[in-house]
């Protein structure tokens, strides 16, 4: 038996308990003038919680998780099944536990004071001890813990404080979040005092009309309120009013007691700046508490925004306006710390997709750092934040076993008494895949109760019946529902809620397919407002590869490219020997673990363009403001004309000025030249003066029209010009190592691989097909070979007609695909070239990687890279770096030698050092080999992206049917 009474009340294994002597939540900010504890502590890391110490200590910095610090508990991922097998409330007996100590000087000017510590959050239950006295317990893995240490510590004296952190508990099951696994102290720690009399609370109601309403709590530590005692206020140096009906009305409802005192200030702001995600305009309100003398006991600063939040019928409304939720969805991460993010990071993160055009932040699936919240103030982002509540493996259990009752409405409490004062914050979420029970409807009766400004959400509620009135959530919030089915709810005369999906779109891998299909949809449709993609960041973990380590805090492997370092890389799901895991499924994120963006950045970025433009005969252009609050006056432009057989040429834009919502004609920009072909239209949209996330002269959006079709390719036959084949009629050229055959397969993306693609095209066996040469027709300056090519699902007749003409060699192809391949990934040419060819040019879509499915972002024009950056680097090596739309490219040496292509029509290229075989071969990029050629798909057909790893495959638009399938293309040495 021990004597420590906290380890004698076991409270890992005790859902019932959800803390002991931890002081109530509140939204009052302690960080000024508090001592903060961070740094390197004493560490020890035992198998139990019940483990003796030993008498080594080692060091862990805090705030961190010792996951990533040089221990032998390393971090884990699974998606859904817990990590250990025990049933709740049971954990494991072998439970690793982190025991961090330190000595703290208490400053002695607090002497007298409220003396509190501030755990920023713990995982996943806390313990503290203060000299070996037991000072307080907690548990909630992502929100702050205070304890009141004032009778446990002298001022002016040193003091021993421990906290102990045990990984395994009851709560643990109920956290069953799709992250890693970690154990430690993730955020910042404080210890920080207060006058006895105090503010124990301040909660602000600012509306859209000026009226400013804030209702303070106080208490006295020392026991009952002494008499005499007031607040006041002022924002940006206005005084605030004391609410006597508020005081008269307690007064005579007998509602004034001897230990908590209440107050309301008020005012109201004419002329008031509203705040919304485009303008997030703030104001700066202090709040004081007064002795009866008048001097200040408590000062309390917050930043308030006038926002008013509602849903009419079946819209969710911002300041009164229908407003489009352009999301994503965002864990706390970083390859080196893992769930320890520094302001620095938060600030990065949102810039990042401030640039990228999104406008709301879902906090999955708990609530973030405190900081991220003031950013999202700040920077302007709709917050839906969630309970740290995700009992995935047992939800339906867990939903209405008692026992876990507190511990459902504990969690959503407290994260609405820490986030109230957000405006940023319009949405309260239950939480995450939790089934759906009583301990949901308590929860949400709490938050409605505490807070009627905002709407409840929480999608197990709504999967009951996106227009059911009667289940715990106010918001349609479904995971991956097929586009079909949510327009179908929306016209079906039956929607009485806002449809805004809570995950629409996965962006594991090479992913994000129909994108632009969604959006195309949702802006068109009454009923439909948007959604949340997931999620944020590719969760890799920074891995040495000579030990198989973390790398820890020092960053060296950073590469900034997406890619790590050589002798590093980025690790998920059994990447740290564990056998029980989900792989990659980790890495589902728009950004790489590096935060460089993911090629859907730019699909988002175009889709969410405040300016549009629409061709308008050939007198000019329409733009369109598509913004909800703001102007264009913030915008710069510059037109850009293409010409496929031409230059670019350059015009300084006027933008109109068009209020959300409104149009306007302009005239064209230039005269279009007779000759030059294909023709297109660029804006680019910049930034005209520095933005908080953005410096003077930041692409916004890029949106463009074709003015002029491409004209017919007319090519003239050289038949003196022999065509030179080989005895089984490939192509033989002094550029090509490979000669042109044709190609049903692609690496497998994550989506082809967990939607089952790619399980039936290798049943198929389009990965390993033997060809048969049919006939070898030799014609002069020309060559016609048939060729089947055999695998098991069918067999597919291939017609390979190689003509001189005077550009070069014309490739005229035709496959036909018997009806047993009814789904493959692409039918059309693949080559490879000889070494030394190291750019490649072309006009069509770029510059970055584009696909059918995801092709919106990518504007037409000349576009330059070397091959070796064309390469989009997924953490599980699969297809990538195609370009949808290519009229035509060059591959060129240093020295401008090298080949050209015209194709027939746009068409999807790509140009890689890898082959197909190379990249399914491997599971991490340190293990593959570039090829010293080029090897180049040109693809008549190549299947779309979608989402099938976690939601919808792409549309039947964009997959690669049976039939016939016809392409050509020119071939020139340069």
């Amino acid at each position: 038996m021990t004597s420590d009474p906290l380890l004698a009340l076991r409270p890992w294994h005790a859902p019932e308990v959800t803390s002991w002597r931890r002081l109530p939540m509140n939204a009052v900010d302690r960080r000024a003038g508090a001592v903060r504890l961070d740094g390197d502590w004493r560490f020890q890391l035992l198998p139990a919680p019940d483990a003796p110490l030993g008498e080594v200590w080692s060091s862990s910095y805090v705030p961190g998780v010792w996951t990533l610090q040089d221990t032998d508990d390393l971090p884990r991922y699974l998606n859904v099944r817990m990590p250990f097998a025990e049933f709740p409330p049971d954990v494991p007996a072998d439970n690793p536990t982190g025991v961090y100590e330190r000595d703290v000087e208490v400053p002695a000017a607090w002497a007298g004071r409220r003396i509190v510590l501030q755990v920023g959050a713990a995982e996943s239950v806390l313990l503290v001890h203060v000299d070996g006295r037991p000072a307080g317990i907690s548990k909630d893995s992502h929100l702050a813990a205070e304890f009141d240490l004032t009778e446990l510590v002298r001022p002016g004296e040193r003091t021993v404080l421990r906290l102990t952190v045990v990984k395994w508990s009851d709560a643990s099951h109920i956290e069953d979040q799709d992250q890693w696994w970690h154990g430690g102290i993730t955020r910042p720690v404080l210890l920080y005092a207060t006058d006895p009399l105090h503010l124990a609370d301040v909660t602000v109601r600012a509306r859209r009309d000026g009226d400013l309403r804030v209702d303070c709590r106080v208490r006295d530590a020392a026991g009952a309120l002494p008499g005499g005692w007031y607040v006041s206020g002022e924002l940006d140096g206005h005084p605030l009013t004391q609410d006597a009906e508020f005081d008269r009305a307690n007064a005579e409802d007998e509602r004034v007691s001897a230990f908590l005192g209440e107050a309301r200030l008020r005012t109201t702001v004419p002329d008031v700046r509203t705040w919304n995600a485009e303008t997030p305009e703030l104001y700066g309100l202090t709040v004081r508490l007064h002795r009866a003398d008048g001097t200040v006991a408590d000062t309390s600063r917050h930043r308030v925004g006038f926002r008013d939040v509602e849903i009419s019928g079946r819209d969710l409304l911002v300041n009164g306006e229908r407003v489009f939720i352009r999301g994503v969805n965002r864990h706390d991460f970083h390859p080196l710390t893992g769930r320890t993010v520094s302001h620095a990071v938060l600030r990065a993160d949102l810039v990042l997709l401030k640039r990228f055009g999104f406008n709301a932040i879902r906090t999955a699936h708990y609530p973030n750092d405190p900081a991220l919240y003031d950013l999202a103030d700040e920077l302007g982002f709709y917050v839906v934040d969630e309970a740290d509540i995700e009992s995935h493996d047992h939800a339906h259990e867990i939903a209405d076993d008692p026992r876990y009752l507190a511990a459902f409405v504990d969690r959503a409490a407290r994260m609405v008494l820490r986030d109230k004062n957000h405006p940023c914050v319009i949405v309260w979420s239950l939480g995450n895949e939790s089934d759906y029970g009583a301990h949901h409807d308590a929860a949400a009766g709490w938050v409605r109760r505490h807070d009627p400004t905002r709407p409840v959400q929480y999608e197990g509620a709504a999967r009951l019946g996106w227009a059911d009135p009667d289940v715990a959530s106010d918001i349609a919030c479904p995971m991956y529902a097929p586009l079909q089915e949510c327009l179908a709810h929306a016209m079906s005369g039956t929607q009485t809620k806002p449809l805004i999906q809570c995950e629409y779109s996965h962006a594991m891998g090479n992913s994000n397919g129909t994108l632009a299909d969604h959006w195309a949809a949702i802006e068109a449709t009454p009923g439909l407002q948007g959604g949340f993609i997931w999620e944020f960041w590719d969760h890799g973990i920074l891995q040495r590869v000579n030990d198989g380590r973390p790398a820890g805090r020092g960053g060296a492997g950073l590469y900034g490219n997406g890619v790590a370092a050589p002798g590093y890389r980025w690790a998920y799901g059994g990447d740290f020997g564990e056998t029980d895991h989900d792989g990659a499924f980790i890495a589902d994120g728009v950004v790489f673990p590096d935060r460089t963006p993911k090629p859907v950045l730019y699909e988002h970025r175009e889709l969410a363009a405040p300016v549009r433009i629409a061709s308008f005969r050939h007198e000019g252009v329409v733009l369109s403001n598509h913004q909800h609050f703001r102007g264009l006056d913030w915008l710069a432009g510059e037109w850009e004309l293409s010409l496929a057989d031409g230059p670019t040429l350059t015009a300084l834009a006027e933008l109109p000025d068009l209020r959300p919502g409104e149009t306007a004609a302009v005239p064209l920009p230039f005269t279009l030249p007779e000759d030059g072909g294909e023709a297109w239209l660029t804006l680019r949209v910049t930034t005209a003066g520095d933005e908080p996330w953005a410096p003077r002269g930041t692409v916004v959006c890029l949106p463009q029209v074709r003015l002029r079709a491409a004209s017919p390719v007319v090519r003239t036959p050289a038949a003196n010009r022999p065509v030179d084949v080989d005895e089984d009629g490939l192509l033989v050229h002094p550029l090509l190592t490979a000669a042109p055959a044709l190609s049903l397969w692609r690496a497998p993306t994550d989506n082809d691989e967990l939607g089952g693609m790619a399980g039936r095209w290798r049943d198929w066996g389009l990965d390993r097909p033997t060809r048969k040469v049919v006939s070898v027709r030799r014609d002069p300056g020309r060559v016609t070979v048939v060729a089947d090519l055999l695998c098991a699902g069918g067999t597919v007749r291939h017609e390979q007609v190689v003509t001189a003409v005077e550009e070069g060699l014309l490739v005229e192809e035709c496959a036909e695909l018997p009806e047993t391949l009814y789904d493959v990934a692409r039918v059309g040419s693949v080559f490879e070239t000889v070494p030394g060819l190291t750019l490649w040019e072309w006009f069509g879509q770029g510059p970055w990687e584009s696909y059918p499915d995801r092709a919106a972002g990518a504007p037409v024009g000349h576009h330059a890279l070397p091959v070796d950056e064309l390469f989009t680097p997924y953490l599980r090596p699969q297809e990538s770096g195609g370009r949808h739309g290519v009229r035509r490219f060059t591959l060129s040496a240093p020295d401008a030698t090298g080949l050209a292509v015209r194709l027939d029509r746009p068409r999807q290229v790509s140009v890689t050092r890898h082959r197909a075989a190379d990249l399914a071969a491997v599971t991490h990029h340190d293990e593959l080999v570039p090829r010293p050629g080029c090897v180049v798909h040109i693809d008549a057909a190549h299947r779309g992206l979608g989402t099938a790893s976690c939601g919808p495959d792409t549309f039947a638009s964009y997959l690669v049917p049976a039939g016939v399938h016809r392409w050509s293309w020119t071939l020139r040495v340069l």
